[in-house]
């Protein structure tokens, strides 16, 4: 099964390139409406104030009601839904970033120069001049690049992070989806055992820190908590106030989809020498307890 990780510029182009790809590959392009739903819904938000944040967009009044930690995490999990659906390109949030130590996924960033793109968008939006279509275009991509940094704390636009880069003024569409075409089918980027269980194991991972997050509760999970999986095994690491706390945690945790064992290696905060008081002020996830 086929998996595209896949950023485009503004008016660069990408869109055509994604259709191309999608009808020669057979894929389903994921489109933003559909990952913004579900996270709507487990956030019990509007999808434009979903929409809005993750385009960078949102006012101070989405800001103040959205929980940033939550969305992240539960962003990250509906991609790896879709990635282990296979057959498959995720246009946006982060994918290729989230899904690029994936051996068998193929991330792709389709870019052009500021003119070419100024003429895009001329040409699609309705716009006074040139100037104006370069604003929304710095606007969008100054956007894009906070959500990224924030989320994964990568710079979008490093090639490091692709698989192959395409520049639309230089290559045409046809022979962009005829590069990533035949670059999709190499055995590199065939879905393996291997590549099958590494993207199920990064799904339960973010399955398990999801449901962490999500607790009415929400208010003693330990700081640094380390989650690994392998081959559907589970290992907690880190350190917990107590230990109705570290229980809690390990439930959580064998109760999650997927999940065959679980290796509970967290300390006890009392047990460490480290003071209740300085672990819950310190504490990334959720709010101090009162």
């Amino acid at each position: 099964m086929t998996v595209i990780a896949m950023t485009r510029e503004m008016g660069s182009r990408g869109r055509e390139v994604a259709v191309g790809l999608a009808d020669r590959l057979g894929l389903e392009i994921i489109h933003h409406e559909l990952v913004e739903h579900d996270l709507a819904a487990r956030l019990n938000l509007s999808e434009s104030a979903v929409h809005h944040f993750l385009e960078g967009e949102v006012s101070l009044f989405e800001r103040w009601k959205i929980d940033r930690s939550r969305l992240s995490l539960y962003t990250k999990e509906e991609i790896l839904e879709l990635a282990c659906r296979g057959n498959v390109l995720i246009r946006g949030w982060g994918a290729a970033q989230l899904l690029r130590s994936v051996g068998n996924v193929l991330c792709l960033r389709v870019c052009a120069p500021m003119h070419c793109r100024e003429d895009e968008i001329l040409a699609r939006v309705t716009l006074k001049d040139r100037n104006e279509a370069r604003s929304e275009i710095e606007r969008n991509d100054a956007a894009h690049a906070k959500v990224i940094q924030r989320n994964f704390k990568a710079d979008w636009r490093d090639p490091e992070h692709y698989d192959i880069v395409l520049n639309t003024e230089r290559v045409p569409i046809e022979a962009c989806v005829d590069q990533v075409a035949r670059l999709a089918v190499h055995p590199g980027f065939q879905q393996t055992e291997r590549s099958r269980q590494a993207l199920t194991d990064k799904l339960i991972e973010f399955r398990i820190r999801g449901r962490l997050a999500g607790l009415s509760d929400n208010q003693g999970l330990a700081p640094g908590l380390r989650i690994s999986v392998d081959g559907g095994k589970v290992s907690l690491d880190g350190t917990a106030a107590d230990n109705e706390i570290a229980h809690m945690i390990e439930r959580t945790a064998r109760q999650t989809d997927g999940v065959i064992e679980v290796d509970n290696k967290m300390r006890i905060a009392s047990l460490t020498g480290i003071s209740p008081a300085t672990f819950v002020a310190d504490m990334p996830y959720g709010k101090r307890r009162p």
